[in-house]
């Protein structure tokens, strides 16, 4: 069903960009390099429309973000069942077609069927009722001390440079959504991360995938990797 939101409505039939690793969140803003044929196609129509498509991730990792592959046009991964849509701040289209688009992210959608192609580009009909994302959780505040210690920990073990004061110009919304669209988290955390079911929810478990990124690892234990299902 399609979802009227301020400004925009969010399509039933949803255009979508799978690709591994890479999530888009409500309020944050992803820079895409558009290269595949199919998916400039995508853009174009999304131009010419209400410049909506969503992001999804594959199922299965793939090697998908690197740039052109001989294969990529016949690809056609199972997807999980939870995306994000998103809406079109700004695009460039370079002189050899390739597009530069930064996507902002509106509602989390859950789709119940993958629909025919169009132009070559994947689509898929979206469910938006599931997830209250236009409406943020009045109720909630974050508990940024134990964010940003934990994500103090987890900089020292990374290697990076975390300077605390600088969450300070940014929400509670902002800082609990940019640290985990924005985190080298493996896929299946950032999937976790995305279907939390509230803000509480997605505070807490990127609280603990920032303590669990930070313990140290031992490489001779036989141990399981790291995922949430």
């Amino acid at each position: 069903m399609a979802m009227t939101v301020p400004h925009m409505t969010l399509p039933e039939i949803l255009p979508v960009f799978p690709l591994t690793g890479v999530m888009l969140l409500p309020g944050t803003v992803l820079p895409l390099h558009i290269f595949e044929p199919r998916y400039r196609a995508m853009v174009e129509d999304a131009i010419e429309g209400g410049k909506i498509f969503g992001m999804i991730q594959p199922y299965v990792p793939q090697d998908d973000n690197r740039g052109p592959q001989s294969d990529a046009e016949n690809s056609a991964p199972d997807l999980y069942k939870v995306g994000c849509a998103g809406y079109i701040e700004q695009w460039e289209k370079l002189p050899d077609g390739r597009f530069f688009v930064q996507l902002k992210g509106v509602n989390r959608f859950r789709f119940s069927e993958e629909v025919a192609l169009q132009r070559g580009y994947r689509r898929v009909k979206a469910i938006y009722r599931e997830f209250s994302d236009i409406s943020a959780e009045q109720s909630w505040q974050c508990n940024r001390s134990a964010v940003l210690e934990a994500l103090a920990t987890y900089g020292k073990a990374h290697g990076m440079q975390i300077r605390p004061e600088q969450a300070e110009k940014f929400s509670d919304l902002e800082l609990v959504n940019l640290l985990s669209v924005s985190l080298p988290f493996h896929p299946a955390e950032k999937q976790a991360l995305l279907e939390a079911p509230g803000l509480k929810d997605r505070e807490l478990m990127l609280i603990n995938l920032l303590q669990l990124g930070a313990e140290p690892v031992d490489l001779a234990a036989d141990t399981p990797s790291r995922t949430l299902n």
